[in-house]
C-alpha cells in the first residue's frame, strides 16, 4: 500500500489504524496501540484516518473528537447522567443482556441508566441504532444520540470494541477483597510518611471492622447493595533509588500485588514517573500528597487535589500582573534550592509572566549550602526588585540574619510551612504568602471532623494537612464505591469520582472540590495572605479566593 503521497500526520494515523486492526483479531489491546474500535470510540477517528461524522436532529453535526462516543457514554462505556438526561451504558454486557422485568433481576452489575425492559441488541440492530438512531425495540433513540455515517469495516470494529469492554476480570478485585496500593517515593518527608500511613492503616482497619460486624442482610434492591463482605487490603509500595528505576519497581509491585487503585501516596522532588506509570497501566491514582503534580493534557487516571506549587506560581503571577506600571518591579529575583521542587515553580512563574517585560533573575542555592549562601544571594536585592522565595522552613528561618530590602516579597506557603512558617518578625510585614487552601477559620468545622477521628483512634497529628488530605481521599473512595454498587471497573471509579465530588460536604482544607470530565485538579484556586502580627501563626487574606486563568 503506497502511503508516501499522504501528509505525514494522516499517514501516521493510517499506519496506526492498520497496526491496530492487525492486532485486533489476536486479542492484543495495549495502551500504545489502540484498536480501530478504540480509536473510533475514544477519538472519533475512522480507520482511514479521517474524522467520524455524526448528525443530530435539525442537522446539528459533530465531527472527529467531538463525535467520539466516549464524550457521552464515557471512557468506561457505562454512561453518565447530566441533570435529567441519563446516558445509558453501551458495553456489550448491557447491550446484549436478556430482557428482564426489573433491575433486581438483571444478571449484570447495576449501573444507573441500564434498561431492563428492552430486547437485547444484535449486531444488526446495534448497527441500525448507530447509523439511524433506531433502538432495539424499533423506537427512535434520544435526540442527543448522533446518527453516524460508518462503513461496514468501521462499524464492525466499533461493535467488536463495545463487546469487549468491561468483560475481562478487574485486577485487584476478588469476591472477598478489594486491593489498594499507596506509593511512597524515597525522598518523601519521613514525618509525613508516618502520618499518612497511620491514617491509611486505621481507616482500612475501621473499614474491615465494619465488614466483620455487618449483620446478615434481608432482601434489598440491587440499587442499594454494596459488597459488605469485601474487605479492603492496603499494599505499601515503598520505592527506592533514582526516579529512572521507579517504573521497573512499580511494574514488579503491580505484577506481584495486583490492585484496583492507588489511594493517596506521598512524593518529594518528583512524582512524574509514578504519574506516567499509572496512566500507562490504566490504574487510578487518587489524590496523592505531592506539591509538584504532573500536568499532562489528556491523561485520565491520576487525580489530584490541586496543582500545588504550580498553582502558587500562577497566584503570584496574577499579583505581579495586577500592579500599576509605577509600582512594577524592575527585576523579579527568585530564590530556591537546586534540586528541590521550587526550581520547577520558578520556571512556572517565569512562563506565567512571560511577555510582561520583567527581568528574571533566578538564584539556585546549592543543595548543601547554608544560611551564608542565602544571605549572599540576597545581597544585591533592592527596593526596585520583587523577591519570590521558594524555600523550606529551615531556610525561611535563617532569614532573621538578612535585612528586608526588596520592594515586594512573595513566598510559597506549601514549601515554607503555611501559617506555621518560621518567617522572622522583620520579614512578616513585607511578605505575602500563597495559600492554596481555605482560610483556617473558614475550614475549621470541615477539618475538625478529620482531627476528631484522629483523636478517637489515637493517631498523632504530625503533618496536619497531609493527614487531613489522606483521610479525605479515603472517604472519597469509600463514598464513590458505595454508589458504584458492585460495578468494579477502574475507569468507572474515576468517572464516578468526577460526577460525585462537587456534592461532597466534608472537603477538608479546601473550600470546594469539583471535577468536570477531563479535569484532574479538584481545587482550582487559593488566597494571597499575610501574617497578622510578628509572632503568632495567624494569617489574614489580602485577596479574595483567586482562580488563575
Amino acid at each position: 500500500m503506497m502511503l508516501r503521497w499522504m501528509p505525514r500526520a494522516r499517514r501516521d494515523l493510517v499506519v496506526l489504524g492498520l497496526m491496530a486492526l492487525a492486532s485486533f483479531g489476536t486479542g492484543v489491546h495495549a495502551a500504545a496501540t489502540p484498536t480501530a474500535g478504540e480509536l473510533l470510540y475514544r477519538r472519533g477517528m475512522l480507520l482511514s484516518g479521517r474524522p467520524a461524522h455524526g448528525e443530530r436532529e435539525a442537522g446539528a453535526g459533530v465531527e472527529g473528537a467531538d463525535a467520539a462516543c466516549s464524550n457521552c457514554h464515557r471512557r468506561s462505556g457505562l454512561g453518565s447522567k447530566e441533570g435529567r438526561n441519563s446516558i445509558p451504558p453501551i458495553t456489550g454486557t448491557y447491550l446484549f443482556m436478556p430482557r428482564t422485568t426489573s433491575p433486581d433481576d438483571m444478571a449484570v452489575p447495576f449501573v444507573e441508566g441500564a434498561r431492563a425492559d428492552r430486547d437485547p441488541y444484535t449486531d444488526e440492530t446495534l448497527a441500525r441504532a448507530i447509523r439511524e438512531g433506531i433502538g432495539a425495540d424499533g423506537q427512535p433513540l434520544s435526540y442527543l444520540m448522533p446518527r453516524y455515517r460508518l462503513g461496514d469495516t468501521d462499524m464492525a470494529a466499533l461493535v467488536s470494541y463495545l463487546k469487549g469492554m468491561t468483560r475481562a476480570p478487574v485486577p485487584g478485585v476478588t469476591d472477598s477483597v478489594l486491593h489498594f496500593a499507596t506509593i511512597i517515593t524515597p525522598d518523601a518527608n519521613p514525618v509525613e510518611r508516618q502520618g499518612m500511613l497511620d491514617v491509611l492503616e486505621k481507616y482500612f482497619f475501621d473499614k474491615n471492622a465494619a465488614v466483620r460486624s455487618a449483620s446478615p442482610r434481608l432482601y434489598s434492591s440491587r440499587k442499594l447493595i454494596f459488597r459488605v463482605t469485601r474487605q479492603w487490603q492496603l499494599h505499601v509500595w515503598q520505592l527506592t533509588g533514582g526516579p529512572q528505576t521507579w517504573d521497573a519497581q512499580l511494574r514488579r509491585h503491580l505484577a506481584e500485588e495486583p490492585v484496583f487503585a492507588v489511594i493517596s501516596g506521598l512524593g518529594g522532588r518528583t512524582w512524574a514517573p509514578v504519574h506516567h506509570f499509572c496512566e500507562q497501566q490504566s490504574l487510578p491514582c487518587l489524590f496523592p500528597n505531592v506539591n509538584l503534580p504532573t500536568v499532562e493534557e489528556g491523561d485520565f487516571y491520576p487525580v489530584y487535589f490541586s496543582k500545588g506549587i504550580l498553582l502558587e506560581a500562577r497566584l503570584i503571577a496574577g499579583q505581579i500582573g495586577s500592579q500599576h506600571d509605577s509600582s512594577a518591579p524592575r527585576r523579579l529575583v527568585q530564590i530556591y534550592r537546586s534540586g528541590d521542587v521550587g526550581e520547577e515553580a520558578a520556571g512556572a512563574l517565569r512562563a506565567a509572566t512571560g511577555g510582561r517585560g520583567l527581568k528574571f533573575v533566578d538564584r539556585a542555592l546549592k543543595h548543601t549550602g547554608g544560611s551564608q549562601e542565602l544571605a549572599a544571594a540576597l545581597e544585591d536585592v533592592g527596593p526596585g526588585d520583587a523577591l519570590v522565595l521558594w524555600l523550606r522552613p529551615d531556610d525561611v528561618g535563617s532569614l532573621a540574619a538578612v535585612p528586608v530590602k526588596a520592594g515586594a516579597v512573595w513566598m510559597s506557603g506549601l514549601m515554607g510551612g503555611l501559617e506555621k512558617s518560621p518567617l522572622p518578625a522583620a520579614w512578616r510585614g513585607a511578605t505575602r504568602m500563597t495559600y492554596p487552601f481555605d482560610l483556617p477559620e473558614q475550614r475549621r468545622v470541615r477539618v475538625d471532623y478529620a482531627f476528631g477521628w484522629f483523636s478517637i483512634r489515637h493517631i498523632p497529628v504530625v503533618a496536619p494537612q497531609v493527614q487531613a488530605d489522606t483521610y479525605l481521599a479515603c472517604g472519597l473512595v469509600a463514598e464513590t464505591l458505595s454508589h458504584m454498587v458492585d460495578t468494579f471497573v477502574r475507569d468507572y471509579l474515576v468517572e464516578r469520582i468526577e460526577t460525585g465530588l462537587e456534592h461532597r460536604i466534608i472537603t477538608g482544607y479546601y473550600p470546594r472540590l469539583t471535577l468536570a470530565p477531563g479535569q484532574r485538579f479538584a481545587s482550582k484556586g487559593g488566597y494571597i495572605v499575610r501574617f497578622a502580627d510578628p509572632v503568632r501563626p495567624k494569617i489574614v487574606a489580602v485577596s479574595d479566593w483567586i482562580i488563575p486563568r
